[in-house]
């Protein structure tokens, strides 16, 4: 039940994920307690780190070198072209296997992410550094939310993967003819912004999973499709309580970004060379993980007891206040 007379705030958790991260991890500093539940917090990222791309797309159709440019490009196509068409024997079989051997090793790393997630959040809810309990307790959670993604993720996939092939034919077919089409130019924006926004709103579907629909699976012991249904109803009811959600996250990553960035500067960049180590980094960016994990559950916890992962904090034992 939703405390009706409680305002939904996106400031008061930071102050909470700030004294749950103090807690947790400096009160006392245990070394050992750090590896444990950053191992989990490994485990809950394991698979999401990623880097950007980019192309410079400054073509210059008009310039003297324009036409040399185009027949050069269309001599790499035709020869790769040829290439393809007379090795199609072995490189048919090569491309599946090479599809195959990614898909699994993509569903081994989500298999175990959907794990970590559950693990992460029972060290962060509970003050636990513990690892082989919380495996065990949310196995069938985290199966449940690794299907979920998985299908999530096909699908995105489906809609996405053909978007990106039709605007690579347009962009090709232009350099290809060595001049621009205003209608393959209207063409390739329309269908980006189709793709932009289909990966925002699948993007919204991760975010919401692992900040709000985790932690209901955790607290009711529930599938993914049940605590999904559970938050639908609270996100339709709260829409602009989440919307400001989304947008104070981009600030907090921002504001995060930057620290990171001054940690990096002022170490003379060895502190970004620890981060990029796989287990390490986890470690050393322990709270800055153990705040996010915080910040979102007890945005959370605002709709009610029901909602709370954190246990009560427990009553002061009597006669401990006096001298």
């Amino acid at each position: 039940m939703i405390n009706q007379s409680q305002e939904i705030s996106v400031t008061v958790p930071v102050s909470q994920a700030y004294d749950r991260v103090k807690l947790m991890l400096f009160q006392p500093f245990d070394l050992g307690k750090w590896f444990i539940i950053g191992f989990c917090a490994w485990l809950a990222g394991l698979g999401e780190s990623g880097g950007g791309s980019g192309f410079n797309g400054n073509y210059n159709f008009s310039n003297n070198h324009s036409s040399q440019n185009s027949q050069s490009f269309r001599d790499v196509v035709d020869k790769a072209g040829n290439f393809v068409m007379e090795n199609l024997y072995w490189i048919i079989p090569v491309a599946v296997a090479v599809v195959l051997l990614l898909l699994v090793l993509g569903m081994v790393l989500l298999w175990l992410n959907s794990r970590g997630k559950f693990m992460f959040l029972h060290c962060v809810a509970l003050n636990k550094a513990e690892v082989s309990e919380p495996w065990t307790k949310f196995e069938r959670e985290a199966n449940s939310l690794f299907w979920f993604r998985f299908v999530v993720g096909l699908i995105g996939m489906v809609l996405s993967l053909p978007l990106l092939v039709i605007i690579a034919v347009i962009i090709v077919r232009m350099i290809y003819r060595g001049e621009p089409e205003l209608g393959g130019i209207m063409l390739a924006v329309g269908l980006g912004l189709v793709f932009f926004a289909i990966a925002i709103f699948f993007a919204l579907i991760r975010k919401f999973t692992v900040d709000f629909v985790v932690p209901i699976m955790f607290l009711r012991g529930a599938k993914c499709l049940a605590a999904w249904k559970e938050f639908f109803s609270l996100l339709t009811a709260n829409a602009g309580d989440f919307a400001l959600y989304i947008l104070f996250q981009i600030v907090l990553a921002m504001a995060i970004g930057a620290l990171v960035l001054i940690a990096i500067i002022v170490t003379c960049c060895i502190a970004g060379c620890l981060m990029a180590l796989p287990y390490l980094g986890t470690v050393l960016l322990l709270p800055v993980l153990v705040f996010k994990r915080s910040y979102s559950t007890y945005f959370l916890a605002q709709f009610g007891p029901a909602y709370n992962v954190f246990p009560p904090a427990a009553p002061p034992i009597p006669g401990a206040l006096r001298s």
